[in-house]
């Protein structure tokens, strides 16, 4: 069980039990920025890359179901792993909470705790977010949780759907003094 920087909430590595919070995810409201919901071949295929990412000890990004404190139920999704970005490796982040648990902290709760799992890997100076321009609640999480935004971006996801992103990126490498180095650079002129 990892615990995250607000004591309300906990993320705990996916597993093979949590298919059906990945199917639950996959509501058109949730899936709205991102194309719109998938297959269930295409849930099943990401679910079993989930269950071998958290199995993944190589620093390469791990998964994680979102939990509240004192109970059992997973009330969301949120992971970290690599990509090429510009010419760097970085790490990437996304997120997904259930209706009916939005608007309460959970996400910039639980990106602060991907955070720091993805700065305990040692790995990748940067952690970047792609939420769509038009997603005014990630775009939010993300300015919460301490990322800055860098520019906007066109993305592409799912493969053949092109999207309008922010770059947001937080820099997990802390100074000598243990302040965290200012992020510089816009995503496109």
């Amino acid at each position: 069980m990892e615990r995250t920087a607000s004591s309300s909430v906990r993320i705990e590595p996916w597993s093979e039990a949590d298919l059906e919070l990945l199917r639950r995810a996959n509501a058109p409201e949730l899936m709205d920025h991102l194309g719109g919901p998938e297959s269930e071949a295409r849930l099943i295929a990401r679910h079993e890359r989930y269950v071998e990412m958290s199995a993944d000890r190589t620093g390469r990004g791990r998964m994680f179901r979102i939990a509240l404190s004192g109970g059992d139920e997973a009330v969301g999704t949120i992971g970290f792993w690599e990509r090429t970005w510009q010419g760097r490796n970085v790490y990437e982040t996304g997120w997904a909470v259930l209706p009916g648990h939005q608007g309460l902290g959970i996400a910039t709760a639980a990106t602060a705790a991907v955070a720091e799992q993805a700065r305990a890997e040692h790995r990748h100076r940067y952690l970047h977010a792609y939420p769509s321009v038009d997603n005014g609640a990630s775009n939010a999480v993300c300015r919460k949780a301490g990322f800055t935004l860098i520019g906007t971006c066109d993305f592409e996801y799912p493969p053949g759907h092109a999207l309008l992103t922010n770059d947001w990126r937080l820099d997990l490498t802390p100074d000598e003094a243990g302040r965290l180095s200012p992020d510089r650079g816009p995503c496109r002129n």
